[in-house]
């Protein structure tokens, strides 16, 4: 029988300093700028707000699923794993 050991409280996922852009005519236009929150192990995270108020960025951009262009993230640090998926 094959068993998960699972680390009480381990951190799976920290963002740190989230900063999205899009570019359109005028220049850079701030979707989602400084988001932090870390989540752990059998914790749920519910990320909550208005229409456009980033939220949706916020998750694309923790996928990495933001077209570029014209999205980028430009700042900040996304760690899963132990490893920053800004910089992979």
């Amino acid at each position: 029988m094959n068993q998960r050991i699972v680390e009480p409280n381990k951190e799976i996922l920290r963002v740190e300093g989230l900063k999205t852009h899009f570019l359109i005519e005028e220049g850079f236009v701030p979707a989602v700028d400084g988001v932090d929150f870390s989540l752990r192990e059998k914790e749920t995270l519910a990320i909550v707000g208005e229409s456009g108020s980033g939220k949706s960025v916020t998750a694309l951009s923790i996928l990495r699923l933001i077209p570029n262009p014209p999205g980028k993230i430009v700042a900040g640090s996304i760690l899963y794993g132990g490893k920053d998926l800004v910089k992979a």
